[in-house]
């Protein structure tokens, strides 16, 4: 019963006089969430989720499909240029909706090209580094990022999220870009293990990449870009604290988004299905084991945030003449 008043719900409907009830149509079949990336990462993790529990509220079947490519290019351009009836929508994720446009203005779409439905998930970044290191605190990085020693830092590869996530650091500091060294490596795995084997002084990383590293013991988170401290490592401060608020646009995402110029009554039953989820225990606490927060945006929060981070990414690239024109 619970599934049909939520789909009913979901869908909406109006009462039209002694004519009766006249049923919303939307949606008339199953709908595809586009994943740009391949399976098992954050954001297919996240589509899989939204599938499981969003199908409740919609009265449809859910269906994700991996369309990857071009660092998350390939499968936005497929929901960008696509469908406007709602049936396809795109597994939003701060590398392929914001860094890649900030840092690159021939790719077939721009940040705010799309319906943006809402985020649903953040997921924090943290500045990391050994246990052993020198560094104890964000203070001791600082301070050694500013004086004459070349230090360090890992990267998922140039041009990523955690490669820009970095420069951001060295930026807000006031200190040259080419001050210190970049490593790139493929994949946030092995950018982390290049801290834990000191092969790099440090690392600014999804928390969810590097939390297992820090329970362990292997590393010691220096600041994380949450509003308020997480309880998995409550020593840790937020960058707010340490005097450099900047960094909090420096933060993972997932959101569901459609094309420019979705149909109405699609955004409509989008909005209404995530607001419910905000409340759904089962997708709060699936989330949540994700090491993700669980954060549902309206729309137009949605817009403000996202444009904000896409501002900050094309501060940084046009100042160190990384944008692709």
């Amino acid at each position: 019963m619970k599934m049909l008043i939520n789909a009913a719900i979901a869908a909406g409907f109006t009462i039209v006089g002694a004519a009766g009830t006249v049923f919303a149509e939307y949606p008339t079949k199953p709908i595809t969430v586009v994943v740009p990336y391949g399976p098992g990462g954050a954001a297919d993790l996240a589509a899989r989720i939204i599938g499981n529990e969003a199908t409740e509220y919609l009265g449809e079947a859910v269906l994700v499909v991996n369309q990857t490519g071009a660092a998350g290019v390939t499968g936005s351009t497929m929901v960008a240029k696509g469908p406007k009836d709602g049936h396809q929508v795109l597994m939003s994720r701060v590398g392929s909706q914001a860094t890649v446009p900030a840092m690159n203005e021939t790719i077939p779409y721009t940040w705010d090209e799309f319906t943006m439905l809402g985020i649903v998930e953040l997921n924090p970044f943290a500045i990391a580094v050994a246990a052993d290191s020198p560094y104890q605190t964000f203070e001791d990085l600082a301070a050694a990022l500013k004086g004459d020693e070349k230090l360090t830092y890992s990267s998922a590869g140039v041009g990523t999220l955690l490669h820009m996530a970095s420069l951001i650091v060295i930026d807000d500091l006031g200190v040259s870009s080419d001050a210190h060294i970049h490593v790139p490596f493929k994949g946030g795995g092995n950018a982390t293990a290049a801290v834990i084997s000191g092969n790099a002084d440090f690392i600014f990383h999804n928390l969810s990449g590097l939390i297992g590293g820090i329970e362990s013991g292997q590393l010691r988170a220096l600041v994380v870009t949450t509003p308020e401290r997480v309880d998995r490592i409550p020593e840790t401060p937020t960058a707010t604290e340490v005097g450099h608020p900047n960094l909090n646009t420096v933060v993972g995402w997932s959101g569901v988004w459609g094309p420019g110029g979705m149909d109405q009554e699609a955004v409509d039953t989008w909005v209404a299905t995530l607001e419910s989820l905000k409340n759904d225990e089962s997708w709060n606490a699936a989330t949540a084991e994700l090491g993700s927060i669980p954060t549902v945006m309206s729309p137009e929060e949605t817009r403000a945030f996202v444009e904000q981070q896409f501002n900050t990414f094309r501060v940084v690239a046009d100042k160190l003449g990384m944008v692709v024109r």
